[in-house]
């Protein structure tokens, strides 16, 4: 039998070497400041940051966004049509991988179609904002606009299915 050789020996003990140094205690880089989360890195607060900014009170911009959205929703009528032709679908919201989140239903005749897209396009653009600053992702699949029907003189979307 043939014992490995003092070559083998050495390449063996540095790796050992290697392995303990990578897995021992690390010290803390932050020097003990206040730290906040940048993407999936932990950062050092900068010490001439304000301290308004070192502990942020902004509302949860997830609240405007819904705030936006309820808004864009009591906008959109759904009464007061006469033929299904005049119920659209309008996008709602902006997906992290682009394209409307949702598509809401309303009737052309009854609502101020200005004031609904002023509406939804600040939803977009606030939530477009949103999703770059966190980083959002979602799924990539092509959402379409929901078929209408007129139910009596509303609009509603037609359920999908046999």
């Amino acid at each position: 039998m043939r014992l490995p050789s003092r070559q083998a020996f050495v390449a063996a003990g540095m790796v050992s070497l290697l392995l303990l140094a990578a897995c021992a205690p690390q010290p803390d880089a932050s020097g003990g400041r206040p730290t906040k989360s940048v993407g999936s890195v932990i950062a050092p607060v900068p010490p001439d940051t304000p301290s308004r900014a070192r502990h942020d009170t902004t509302p949860d911009p997830r609240l405007r966004l819904a705030r936006l959205e309820q808004e864009a929703r009591a906008l959109a009528k759904l009464d007061g049509c006469t033929s299904a032709g005049a119920c659209r679908t309008a996008p709602v919201g902006w997906r992290g991988c682009g394209g409307p989140r949702a598509y809401l239903v309303d009737c052309a005749a009854s609502t101020d179609t200005m004031a609904l897209f002023r509406k939804l396009t600040e939803l977009e653009r606030a939530e477009q904002a949103y999703n770059a600053s966190t980083g959002m992702a979602s799924t990539c699949e092509l959402r379409t606009p929901p078929a209408v029907r007129l139910e009596g003189r509303s609009c509603r979307e037609r359920p999908t299915g046999p």
